[in-house]
């Protein structure tokens, strides 16, 4: 008799003609999964722990303006750094400042490398302003609480786009 080491297999249950239970069709071996829409495609599991763990009076608020600052373009991309989320395109372009506990500031800045800006600094259209200038190329935006955030959308996704176009 010939001995072997294979293991048998073993029986499957076999789900029963009419049964509910149906199999998906499974992707190809590989395949990355297909995103269900634009802005889960930017959103990062990173991001999305850090502000489920986050312990701030605005948290609402903080997530409302994320959402705003992904809807502005597809190109845009979310981490953390400098401990706070922080969004980019082909640099960092925006860093939330969480240390205020009775207000939400979101720094506007050109990224970690010094990049040459005009003397003068940006030309960036600030109508409503919104925009608190801390150097030529760096400014900050402070919202109060959710209220304020959603009554100053249509303003910031304004300054994003033309602060975009620095990048």
């Amino acid at each position: 008799m010939k001995r072997t080491t294979e293991k048998p297999s073993k029986p499957r249950a076999k789900a029963q003609k009419g049964s509910p239970e149906r199999r998906e069709p499974r992707e190809a071996p590989g395949a990355p999964a297909a995103p269900a829409t634009p802005a889960d495609a930017q959103e990062s599991p990173a991001v999305v722990a850090f502000l489920r763990e986050l312990d701030h009076p605005l948290k609402e608020a903080i997530v409302a303006l994320r959402q705003i600052i992904l809807g502005v373009s597809p190109a845009i991309r979310e981490e953390i750094k400098w401990n706070a989320p922080s969004f980019r395109t082909t640099e960092h372009f925006a860093t939330f400042n969480l240390r205020a506990k009775d207000r939400v500031r979101l720094i506007l800045h050109l990224g970690a490398k010094v990049k040459d800006t005009p003397a003068k600094g940006l030309e960036i259209a600030d109508p409503a302003g919104l925009l608190e200038w801390l150097a030529k190329d760096r400014c900050l935006v402070t919202f109060s609480d959710g209220e304020d955030v959603l009554a100053k959308r249509a303003a910031l996704e304004s300054v994003l786009r033309a602060w975009l176009r620095w990048i």
